[in-house]
């Protein structure tokens, strides 16, 4: 029992040795023996089998690699191949010199077998097929891979500028995160030392089929000189066995060789996709049933030739026929497309199901986009007008306008939408969808006055406007008439600015809020310090800069809205509602000057009784007071009477303002902008440093 524990622990310490790290110096020092040291042919016979087994093991994970920096350690594996077949070219050499003239077997199994059986022992034939190979290794495979290496590193190093920048444009952007960025920068770095050094390894390959023939040449010539002066062998005698016996070690290295040599023109002249080799080839080769269908009608039509092999020929065209009938008939696979930074899990059979983890709970964005398949081409378009560009320049603009960076977009193919459709959602809800005819021009009657066009009618998805989908042909005519024209790649991002710019409280959440007072500390550092949290939670402040947002009041002068809660929150150190109000009077200026162009402000404002009787029910201490909810009849006449006066503004062309009393502003804020949202509602103290002249030009209730 203590010799089995003592053996256990024994084997268990060995197994945490990490083996790979002694691998290469372990087969440098076998490849050294080899070349110094007299081998036996039973060990040469291992070592020329681990040659050819290595070097299908080689082609075998080039073609199944899906990227090429999946198999970085090739340009090494390629060099230690080499000298590894250098090596045993050594050590056969050695072997088939002290003891050739005993016979064939003197050199091992290998060399035998491959001398006899693969040419027929016939030393003429080996003679050329060795010849032949060493001829396509080197001038096809060899000199093609080095080419393609040779230009892949050139194109490599010369795209590195760019595709740094552009890395640095999507981190600026805020479409990535730094840990993403250098993820990307160290690609590409391996990338370019990778296309670097397969062009240098590929002169091993190349320099390693020259040496095949001088190898060969030195042989023989060697062999026929030991064979004749030193063992007394006929010419005709020693030329049979020494060739034999090395064009049997040639082919033994060149096939290895061979096959390694096509793994380095596999790597090298692939294009990364999610594909291996093997799928790429059937998958693009074998697609379409109408290109199998015409080679099978080809073949057959070759096959009907006299003289040709007509059995032959029209077995292949049956096959070709029936390959292509069942592609016809395939079912088209269900994908979705997303541009997001999710990735799909994906499993080739039931068997292969693996079990949930949280890697499975799927998140809603902030805000998304999804497109009908049709509409996919606007962000694989590689014009400067891609939705993807379009969708950074939106949320720049809207990061200015409204004071705070809008949370990434999320752009997604709906299988499920009809082809030329889009919708925008805001944490999974609907909030816009749209339709976009590709190619075409939205003519937009921005007075819904203009005459019909030649097409039918729809509506522009982000405005509500009538609209037409026109042709090129019918723009001058559009224009002529009076119509707002634009073109396609537009409607979705002028949609998303609308949607991001009407939902900014929405978009505003806690961690935005922390990100925004991160970003002012950089720059009003005792400002941030003084007020969270020593004098207001961060729950508050989130609290106060949405509702500001809700009213379309833009956030950018955070220097006055931090110094108007310093000064008011100890007072009214948790009221949300009465500091967003006295934020609001210290933004006054920014206020009116975004709401009011002219040198006259334009506001209706409520009658002395109906004022009356809003204070009255805002001191009440009913239920109905505390719910803000007026009683219903008064609730109603008050609605229709704002509605009246509302669609009258807008019918002079002037901006919905109510002016009120200061107590009122908040309490009637709550209760009107759920149905009246382009409504805005000023306080009376919110005017008093108005340079401006007051024109009512409305009284509700009067």
């Amino acid at each position: 029992m203590a010799k089995t524990s003592l053996l256990s622990n024994i084997l268990k310490q060995l197994s945490l040795i990490k083996w790979q790290i002694l691998a290469g110096p372990f087969l440098i020092l076998i490849i050294l023996s080899m070349m110094v040291l007299p081998l036996a042919p039973f060990i040469l016979d291992l070592l020329f089998t681990f040659n050819i087994s290595i070097s299908i093991v080689i082609l075998l994970v080039s073609m199944f690699t899906v990227h090429t920096l999946e198999f970085t350690a090739f340009p090494i594996v390629l060099l230690f191949s080499t000298l590894l077949r250098l090596a045993l070219n050594i050590a056969s050499t050695r072997v088939i010199l002290l003891y050739g003239h005993i016979g064939s077997y003197s050199a091992g199994n290998v060399i035998q077998a491959f001398g006899h059986f693969l040419v027929g022992g016939n030393f003429a034939i080996g003679i050329v097929v060795f010849v032949i190979l060493v001829i396509i290794n080197f001038m096809v495979i060899t000199k093609g891979a080095g080419r393609i290496a040779e230009v892949g590193a050139r194109f490599t190093l010369d795209g590195m500028p760019g595709k740094q920048m552009a890395i640095d444009a999507d981190l600026n952007a805020g479409l990535i995160g730094e840990k993403e960025a250098k993820k990307r920068r160290l690609e590409i770095a391996q990338e370019a030392d990778f296309y670097g050094s397969m062009d240098g390894a590929s002169k091993f390959v190349r320099g390693d089929a020259i040496a095949g023939i001088l190898i060969m040449a030195v042989n023989i010539i060697g062999g026929l000189i030991v064979g004749i002066f030193q063992h007394n062998m006929l010419f005709s005698e020693a030329a049979k066995v020494y060739t034999i016996l090395t064009i049997g070690d040639g082919l033994v290295a060149q096939i290895p060789a061979l096959v390694i040599s096509t793994a380095s023109g596999v790597i090298v002249t692939r294009v990364s996709t999610e594909q291996n080799v093997s799928e790429q080839m059937i998958s693009q080769l074998f697609y379409n049933p109408r290109v199998v269908l015409l080679s099978g009608i080809v073949l057959g039509i070759l096959g009907l030739v006299p003289g040709m092999p007509n059995i032959i020929f029209l077995l292949f065209t049956s096959l070709l026929f029936l390959l292509s009938w069942l592609l016809y008939k395939r079912p088209e696979p269900l994908r979705a497309f997303s541009l997001s930074n999710k990735q799909d899990d994906r499993v080739s059979s039931y068997d292969n199901v693996r079990d949930a983890t949280w890697n499975d709970v799927q998140l809603e964005d902030s805000i998304g986009i999804e497109l009908g398949h049709q509409l996919i081409s606007m962000v694989q378009s590689k014009s400067e007008n891609n939705l993807l560009n379009n969708i950074r320049s939106v949320r720049k603009e809207c990061a200015k306008k409204i004071g705070f960076l809008p949370p990434l977009i999320h752009i997604r193919n709906n299988i499920y939408l009809p082809h030329d459709t889009y919708r925008i959602l805001i944490k999974g809800i609907e909030v816009g969808r749209g339709v976009v005819q590709l190619n075409k021009f939205l003519a937009i009657d921005t007075n819904n006055t203009l005459d019909v066009l030649p097409e039918k009618e729809t509506i522009d998805p982000t405005f509500g406007f009538k609209a037409f989908w026109i042709d090129y042909s019918l723009l001058n005519h559009a224009k002529n008439k009076g119509y707002n024209v634009v073109q396609d790649y537009t409607i979705i991002p002028t949609h998303l600015n609308k949607i991001i710019l009407d939902n900014a409280s929405k978009l505003f959440g806690r961690q935005e809020a922390q990100q925004l007072l991160d970003y002012v500390g950089k720059y009003f550092p005792k400002l941030i310090e003084d007020l969270v949290p020593n004098i207001i939670s961060l729950t508050v402040f989130h609290k106060v800069i949405q509702n500001l947002l809700l009213e379309h009041v833009p956030i950018s002068d955070m220097q006055t809205i931090l110094e108007a809660l310093i000064i008011n929150s100890p007072s009214h150190k948790n009221d949300v509602e009465i500091l967003t109000s006295l934020v609001r009077i210290s933004l006054q200026k920014l206020i009116i000057q975004k709401i009011f162009k002219d040198s006259e402000i334009k506001v209706m404002r409520l009658g002395n009784k109906l004022e009356s009787i809003l204070l009255q029910t805002l001191n009440s201490e009913s239920n109905n007071a505390k719910n803000n909810v007026l009683e219903p009849g008064l609730y109603q006449y008050f609605l229709q009477e704002l509605k009246k006066n509302i669609d009258n503004q807008i019918s002079l062309r002037n901006q919905a303002v109510l002016l009120v009393n200061h107590k009122l502003r908040m309490y009637l804020s709550k209760m009107l902008l759920k149905i009246f949202p382009n409504l805005i509602i000023l306080s009376n103290l919110e005017l008093e440093e108005n340079d401006k002249k007051i024109h009512v030009i409305s009284v509700l209730g009067s």
